[in-house]
């Protein structure tokens, strides 16, 4: 699967797999994360101008899409209920979406946008199941609730390198007795 830039000519592709996402997200329960439309044609070409929308294909065909946006988002300023795993200058993936023709995109997408900045940031409904799952199986750790730029509440999630991952508070004083 090749992940890259998103272009202007293949909106179209990419409005089609929005549509079959939402499809999905209402058949396995999760209806009202992005009803209405979201996210919108307007949106998804602001995405593509700005440079922060990418496609995964294989064949010449896209499957999958995603915002990847490094840098403070502002919804992330305010955690409640935890709180972030570090205060590092993270990437954050917004709308990530498949077409369900092709398997395994979150574990290529995830390595793809850590490598690009090892801190990785995400939060989902808490009606999307299958999310929190990928989040989870993908090494995320969940961190609190975040506010959505639609006002509604999102689980928030965090990914950090290996080597950067906070102690329990058991294992940072046993290390500090060291």
């Amino acid at each position: 699967m090749e992940i890259r830039l998103a272009k202007a000519e293949e909106t179209d592709e990419i409005m089609v797999v929005y549509r079959k996402a939402r499809e999905f997200m209402v058949e396995s329960g999760n209806p009202k994360q992005w009803a209405e439309g979201y996210p919108g044609r307007e949106l998804i070409e602001e995405d593509i101008s700005r440079g922060v929308s990418f496609v995964c294909c294989e064949n010449g065909k896209v499957h999958g899409v995603f915002a990847f946006v490094i840098g403070a988002d502002p919804t992330y300023a305010v955690i409640r209920d935890g709180a972030w795993l570090n205060d590092e200058t993270y990437g954050t993936v917004h709308r990530i979406a498949g077409d369900g023709e092709s398997r395994g995109m979150m574990e290529r997408v995830f390595p793809f946008c850590q490598e690009r900045i090892g801190s990785l940031r995400g939060d989902t409904h808490e009606d999307n199941k299958k999310m929190q799952h990928l989040f989870v199986k993908n090494g995320f750790k969940r961190c609190g609730i975040i506010i959505g730029h639609d006002g509604t509440p999102r689980i928030a999630y965090q990914l950090v390198p290996a080597g950067d991952q906070p102690k329990s508070a058991w294992n940072q004083s046993v290390l500090d007795r060291k």
